[in-house]
């Protein structure tokens, strides 16, 4: 009886002790055959190197002129922001549609309504003080050369993998083949200011000018659009949550 005993515990320490062999091995095997993770590098002095380079070039500017330092600065900032903040109108009319996410595209929405609130306190003071109303200029007509024209750029930017400013920020980031959509871009915006007058008179001219305030009022003009936005914000968002479930 002892004998078997004996026999029994002896068998089952070596079945544990196998076991925990195969198992160390198991785990020195995968372990072994995981890539070291890379240290990551210290990127502190190359940043702090970089803006003192920025900081540079503003004073040499500001000798040239104050405005176009100020510029400098302004640029330097905003592509910042968009390059941190991931921020591109490209992806926010795309994305929808190819990932689902309207994330980006609730943000624009978003800034659309600062935006426009911000603008319309502006303008409204001056209108208030009987001032010119700043911006004037750029309430142009609308005709089907708007419709085309947008088409077209929406069409553009989505096979290049970005508008202006999300083309100069890759560039920034290295991306090699954003240089190849900036060449054209300003081949075609050449082209395109090379013959705008012909398109003005012609096409563009024949539309008609719409500024929501002389219809609506500055009160009514902001509750539209604003309640337009929200709504678009309200769509893109049961959008996203009918794709997720």
């Amino acid at each position: 009886m002892s004998e078997n005993n004996t026999s029994n515990i002896s068998s089952t320490k070596e079945a544990n002790t196998s076991s925990l062999s195969s198992r160390r091995s198991g785990s020195n095997g995968s372990a072994s055959r995981r890539r070291p993770r890379k240290k990551k590098k210290n990127q502190i002095p190359a940043g702090i190197i970089v803006v003192l380079i920025i900081l540079a070039v503003a004073l040499l500017l500001s000798k040239i002129s104050a405005t176009v330092s100020l510029y400098w600065i302004i640029g330097v900032s905003f592509g910042t922001v968009l390059q941190r903040g991931r921020f591109c109108f490209t992806a926010s009319m795309r994305d929808p549609y190819l990932t689902g996410s309207t994330t980006l595209t609730r943000a624009v929405l978003i800034a659309f309504a600062l935006t426009t609130i911000g603008f319309t306190a502006i303008k409204y003071g001056y209108f208030v003080k009987g001032l010119p109303i700043p911006g004037m200029g750029y309430v142009v007509p609308i005709s089907l050369a708007t419709i085309i024209g947008g088409f077209l750029f929406g069409i553009g930017m989505v096979i290049a993998g970005g508008c202006a400013s999300g083309t100069l920020m890759r560039i920034g980031e290295g991306f090699q083949m954003q240089l190849i959509s900036l060449t054209f871009f300003v081949i075609g915006s050449l082209w395109g200011a090379h013959d705008f007058g012909w398109w003005k008179y012609n096409v563009i001219s024949k539309g008609k000018s719409v500024f929501l305030p002389d219809v609506f009022g500055w009160a009514g003009a902001l509750v539209l659009q604003l309640g337009l936005i929200f709504v678009l914000y309200y769509v893109a968002q049961r959008y996203q949550e009918k794709q997720v479930h």
